[in-house]
């Protein structure tokens, strides 16, 4: 075998442990992410994890040797999503709202990601959990990113007359928590139809209309559709 026949026997095994090590913490994360959302992370250990994983106590600790560093992991899944959909810059003004409203959609696929977003939130309202400043600054980006996005809408003419920019980007924060919360307790909750209704309220013409028009297309906005 020569040098380079070595070398490429070497690569693939390296290759083969990394995708074994990272298919290990997939199913750990996986795991970790229906007991934070079953019983929250301060009822929820690591052995318990990892029984759920199917894994051993020590695998467990190896990738993740504390749970503050599985919980930071966990929550930077569920940000994977979302980003997505959001982070593109591309997606602002009314193509940003109907990124929101796709992403409802897709949370009402996600239940443990849900019930996991909800509990963890709830519990790091106290500032001594290991998930309080992520919270907290999840929060003030979230709202940022509404208030780019409707601070653009009202200078291109397409937001109500009367609505103000900083309490509609934190309304529509509130809105879609409080909406996953009652989907929780009732999947009959139409999250994506309830949040677009809500959008529709403050705009000068319906989210679905604008989605089909162009910021230079003249049945964009005229006077006549401001709505006061």
């Amino acid at each position: 075998m020569t040098d380079s026949d070595t070398e490429a026997v070497q690569l693939r095994r390296r290759r083969g442990t990394y995708a074994t090590g990272r298919a290990t913490q997939v199913k750990i994360i996986k795991a970790a992410v229906a007991l934070f959302g079953e019983s929250g992370f301060n009822a929820s250990s690591l052995r318990d994890i990892a029984k759920r994983a199917g894994v051993t106590h020590s695998t467990l600790l190896h990738h993740f040797p504390t749970k503050a560093e599985l919980l930071r992991a966990v929550l930077e899944s569920r940000d994977q999503g979302d980003s997505i959909l959001l982070a593109d810059k591309a997606r602002e003004g009314i193509p940003f709202l109907s990124a929101l409203v796709t992403l409802m959609e897709h949370n009402a696929t996600q239940r443990p990601l849900i019930e996991l977003y909800a509990t963890l939130s709830a519990e790091a309202t106290a500032v001594t959990h290991p998930a309080h400043d992520y919270f907290v600054d999840r929060y003030e980006m979230v709202i940022e990113q509404n208030r780019r996005a409707f601070a653009q809408i009202k200078a291109e003419g397409l937001l109500r007359g009367g609505c103000d920019v900083e309490r509609i980007a934190r309304n529509t924060a509130a809105l879609q928590d409080g909406l996953q919360i009652q989907w929780l307790l009732d999947s009959r909750v139409d999250m994506a139809a309830c949040l677009r209704e809500f959008l529709d309220g403050v705009l000068v013409k319906p989210l679905s209309e604008l989605e089909r028009c162009r910021p230079d297309d003249t049945a964009y906005i005229t006077p006549s559709h401001q709505r006061l």
